[in-house]
């Protein structure tokens, strides 16, 4: 099936989904208490259908929910999101990441429309009727500290510029009024906050927006440039400008398609509880810890709305979700890009499949070890990358997204005395999620956020000489053998996209 053109909203998406036999309707009445994501997460480690929950019990509002919509096929990662994005689903990695690439070089602006006629304007509920108990937001994982949402696009304005930055912080519901939001400094948003409206007195006008369209909910994850407004380059992927409508009470603009959008301010000052949560490293992330709050000013919806929200901890291992498909399918094209317009010459940048926010790997024609090592300290120091402990330099013709040729460059090509190298740990900052850090060196929490510092590594597994040389791994290297066996590899009904299993 070829898409012609990008999907408007979550719901058309999910629609396009279902033409595909994607989609499994579950009309039953299910729980948001733990029912709906362990339903998700077997869907998930099935591969199986995206399950859309169209009744929830006990909840104020008919509302429905959609478990990890951007999750995609387990050998073809991106191709959902595709779809979604008006392309072919059945594009090469290659032809898909090139896509996205050109389309992020060339954003769009965004348009404003008028309120009377946006879609995430059709309920406004201001003051006691904007009561955030009376939305199903799921409880996800045994053991979180509350319901959440955490796949939304978190809209805020630095009030030093006309710079508005969307990003995702998870939030975690305190009660009908108030939220406690995961802001941890050195990112972008908890910067503006931290750093300008807290140390001011102010509060931060903020909007949660949930459900919007795809292209919206997607570019929240890659690591635009600071001071970049990140609705532009959703435009640039789907080749239209994304409609924006002005918020009930601020000024912020919000994808007009949205199916929530909660509006509010964080207080300055003030700290409730957040966590633990079962993060995607797949543990429970903890201890508690105080984080800043968010007031509910008012909460606009679509009739009947689609709450998405993602399982963490299913994209460990053996399975993915959708923090792991927008890493792979979003995330790499973007930093790939980053780092090509940063002068490198970088044939890919990709996380690596079942790690995808702590292990990326890059595929280069240079593998002088100076220039991997000034890469690599680019790399670490730039504030997208903050989660990304270990970097794997690979040849440019090693498939990045194969486990298994990146497995054989690292038994092959990486001498564990001298192509292993660590980053001093008083040097580099880390957002502490990660599993094998102690409570102690996570760090306190005087603003919110840690303290710590951790080792950065990389690892060259390129099959350079010292001098640059390329060494004879004794592969096939002729292009018409190869298109030759990929031919008769085909005509067999054998797969061989290499995304799994490697390519020829």
């Amino acid at each position: 099936m070829n898409a012609d053109h990008p999907t408007e909203s979550l719901r058309e998406y999910v629609s396009r989904l279902e033409r595909r036999g994607d989609v499994a309707r579950i009309d039953r009445s299910v729980s948001w208490d733990l029912e709906a994501s362990a339903i998700t997460m077997l869907a998930n480690q099935r591969d199986d259908r995206i399950p859309l929950f169209e009744s929830v019990a006990d909840t104020d509002i008919d509302a429905r929910l959609v478990g990890d919509p951007y999750r995609g096929s387990r050998r073809r990662p991106w191709d959902r999101i595709a779809l979604a994005l008006g392309l072919d689903p059945g594009l090469s990695a290659d032809e898909y990441y090139e896509t996205v690439i050109d389309r992020l070089k060339r954003p769009i602006a965004p348009e404003t429309v008028d309120g009377d006629g946006a879609p995430c304007k059709e309920v406004v509920r201001r003051n006691g009727d904007a009561n955030l108990l009376s939305l199903p937001w799921p409880y996800i994982h045994a053991g979180d500290g509350g319901r959440y949402s955490n796949l939304h696009t978190m809209v805020v304005k630095d009030p030093d510029s006309e710079w508005i930055d969307w990003s995702v912080h998870r939030a975690m519901v305190q009660d009908g009024e108030r939220a406690s939001l995961l802001l941890l400094a050195g990112e972008q948003t908890p910067n503006i906050y931290y750093y300008k409206y807290e140390r001011r007195g102010e509060p931060m006008p903020v909007a949660l927006v949930i459900g919007g369209e795809p292209a919206t909910q997607v570019t929240s994850s890659m690591w635009i440039p600071t001071g970049r407004d990140e609705a532009g380059f959703a435009g640039g992927l789907k080749r239209e400008p994304v409609e924006l409508v002005e918020c009930e009470t601020n000024d912020l603009l919000v994808p007009a398609n949205a199916e929530i959008v909660v509006e509010g301010h964080v207080v300055p000052n003030e700290r409730l509880d957040e966590g633990p949560f079962g993060d995607y490293f797949g543990y429970m992330h903890g201890p508690r810890r105080s984080m800043p709050v968010l007031q509910v000013d008012a909460i606009t919806h679509r009739r009947r709305p689609v709450i998405p929200f993602c399982v963490e901890g299913s994209g460990v291992g053996h399975t993915l979700n959708t923090s792991a498909t927008v890493e792979v399918a979003c995330v790499g094209p973007d930093a790939t890009l980053g780092l090509r317009t940063a002068g490198y010459d970088v044939e890919k940048c990709v996380p690596w499949r079942f790690t995808s926010r702590t292990v990326y790997v890059v595929s280069t024609d240079v593998s002088r070890p100076g220039y991997l090592h000034e890469l690599a300290n680019f790399i670490f120091t730039t504030w997208g990358m903050l989660h990304v402990d270990f970097f794997v330099f690979v040849d440019s013709d090693v498939n990045p997204l194969s486990v298994r040729e990146v497995l054989e460059s690292l038994a092959l090509h990486a001498d564990p005395e001298s192509d292993f190298h660590q980053f001093g740990t008083v040097a580099m900052p880390k957002v502490p999620l990660n599993i094998y850090q102690t409570p102690e060196e996570k760090g306190d929490g005087e603003t919110g956020t840690s303290k710590t510092k951790t080792t950065k590594a990389y690892i060259d597994a390129t099959s350079g000489d010292d001098d640059g040389n390329r060494a004879d791994a004794g592969l096939v290297d002729d292009d018409f053998v190869r298109e030759r066996a990929r031919d008769i590899l085909s005509a067999a009904g054998v797969t061989v996209d290499g995304t799994d299993g490697g390519s020829l």
